[in-house]
């Protein structure tokens, strides 16, 4: 016992995941730490290094890549490196009862290695939502309690951005912001001018360093985050929060460790252990803890508890509530428009930007832009470039002119929207097919409905507005029609609450039922929000979660 007992033990390596062994392992914990996949070494296994011509399909994937991950690879980072971070959908099946992209990384640093970067505070209008307009349950916590977690965080995590004063889009502790480029700036000044500052295009805030931290970074403008950063130049688990935790000596790392259930006692009501299968020799193994932290992402910390099947909770640890598994959400998005700007002729960009702009969110958030045809709301991402024509006839000096002339001036911005929770967008375990591993397929059953293609059909429009006063020509619309998942923000499925009828875990990230058990994260929200990067938030839950813990082990409280 003495070997497979720990103070506590964290399932998951992810933006979460990490964030609970850093935090447990520098209160003094000794912690067990699990991920289901292999083990991925910050710089010595990543292949950002290596030129184009250097790989076998020039950064292209195959159409052997697309039989064998039709859903992976579909999603915008897959490429000919960073597939590897990438799971193999036919190794890793799931049911779809609805058309759902479950974009997934089993590997140490899960899809921290893999993420979007955009960092951006949720504000106490996200918070107040699902009170107000009666669409889900009370979030049990307001602004005011994550925010210090947020300061906290922040530093730690390296964010390029700039302050703004915005209300509903609280500014943070920023590294200086990447600049934006000529047209950027130009069309930023105009739609500043012509909406009197009701609608803004600021700098994109993104865990994407411009100043060095320790040893990490800043950014090289190089576009290859997804192939992992040898430079540090983002915010991984890989590069920051795993070797915080490996530095304290408190942290033990198991990869090929698939969870396949909480170990519950019933007679002391609390989890005591995981039951793990090793996914090499296919051999169980249980460990043990006072506390666990369940990390695994949204739909997997789902897929255990769902699994994790007792006389006590004969439907799920937990699950007395029986919102276990139900409140999915996503986020609508890839609705916009885009133009042209034919001036800047003797201007162009250098480096490769990792993020862009940002139009923070302008409708219900107050009377005067309040809408009748959908509740919540929107923002943009986008940015303007200057390509390259790309081909051209003709042969030697002049082939090679043509090829080089630029065009004009491009600029789009893309929506994220706001997908209400609903008790029947759900998932469940499947009652006959199961993995490889002998655990029941998870089944997907989830959709947007009016309230999303009505708030859907005035981003895009609004788009077009927006870049119209920016002064850009040739302007059209456009919806890629994305469906659930392809957001990669699922959340909702393990909800926090004030009432533990309704809800799973409370105002702490505790579950209700099982006290010792913390969960940090997507699954724990109670709504999307409309601003995309959630993982801050769960970053902040988590230090907060794991101060609160630690301070009731203390106690006495938790055993």
């Amino acid at each position: 016992m003495k070997n497979i007992t720990y103070d506590a033990i964290v399932v998951g390596t992810g933006i979460s995941g990490g964030w609970a062994a850093k935090e447990l392992c520098e209160k003094g914990l000794k912690t067990l730490v699990l991920e289901r996949g292999r083990d991925v070494k910050h710089i010595i296994d990543y292949e950002d290094m290596k030129a184009p011509w250097e790989l076998e399909h020039r950064g292209r994937i195959t159409q052997e890549d697309r039989r064998i991950s039709p859903v992976q690879s579909g999603v915008y980072n897959y490429n000919e490196v960073s597939k590897k971070f990438f799971v193999n959908d036919l190794d890793q099946p799931y049911e779809q009862v609805k058309p759902f992209e479950w974009a997934r990384g089993y590997q140490v640093g899960g899809r921290s290695l893999l993420w979007g970067r955009q960092c951006y505070r949720r504000s106490e209008i996200d918070f107040e939502a699902n009170a107000k307009d009666g669409h889900g349950v009370d979030w049990p916590i307001r602004y005011k309690d994550i925010a210090p977690w947020y300061d906290y965080v922040e530093p730690f995590v390296g964010i390029s951005g700039q302050r703004e004063g915005i209300p509903h889009l609280p500014d943070g502790i920023y590294q200086p912001p990447m600049e934006m480029n000529c047209v950027e700036k130009m069309v930023a000044e105009r739609v500043k001018k012509a909406y009197a500052g009701q609608r803004l295009i600021i700098h994109g805030r993104t865990a994407n360093h411009t100043r060095q931290i320790g040893t990490r970074g800043p950014c090289q403008f190089r576009s290859k985050c997804e192939s992992g950063c040898s430079y540090g130049g983002y915010f991984s688990t890989n590069s920051a929060t795993l070797p915080a935790a490996a530095a304290t000596g408190n942290m033990t790392l198991r990869p090929f460790s698939v969870v396949r259930e909480i170990i519950y006692d019933k007679e002391k009501r609390r989890a005591k252990g995981v039951r793990v299968i090793d996914s090499e020799t296919m051999e169980v193994h249980e460990y043990f803890a006072k506390i666990i932290f369940l990390n695994a992402s949204t739909l997997n910390t789902t897929a255990i508890l769902l699994n994790s099947v007792s006389d006590a909770f004969p439907e799920g640890l937990g699950n007395s509530s029986g919102q276990i598994g139900h409140n999915l959400m996503d986020m609508p998005y890839g609705m916009g428009a885009s133009g042209t700007y034919e001036g800047f002729k003797d201007r162009y960009t250098f480096g490769n930007r990792p993020t862009g702009i940002f139009v923070p969110r302008f409708r219900n958030i107050s009377k005067e832009t309040e809408r009748t045809d959908y509740v919540r709301g929107f923002t943009y991402q986008g940015g303007a470039g200057k390509g390259r024509v790309g081909s051209a006839d003709g042969i030697g000096v002049g082939l090679k002119e043509a090829l080089t002339a630029s065009t004009d001036w491009n600029m789009s911005i893309t929506a994220w929207g706001e997908h209400l929770p609903y008790y029947d967008n759900k998932v469940t375990l499947h009652k006959e097919k199961k993995d490889k591993f002998g655990m029941p397929l998870l089944v997907i059953d989830c959709t947007f409905r009016e309230n999303e293609k009505a708030l859907g059909n005035d981003a895009m429009n609004s788009a077009a507005e927006i870049l119209e006063r920016g002064g850009l020509k040739n302007i059209k619309t456009y919806d890629r029609g994305k469906i659930p998942g392809s957001c990669i923000h699922e959340t909702g499925t393990a909800r926090m609450g004030k009432d533990p009828k309704t809800s799973v875990l409370n105002k702490w990230n505790q579950m209700h039922d099982v006290t010792n058990l913390f969960i940090t994260d997507g699954s724990s929200v109670c709504s999307s929000g409309c601003t995309p990067g959630p993982s801050i938030t769960y970053m902040a839950l988590t230090a907060r979660a794991v101060d609160y813990a630690t301070k009731e082990m203390k106690k006495g409280n938790l055993r």
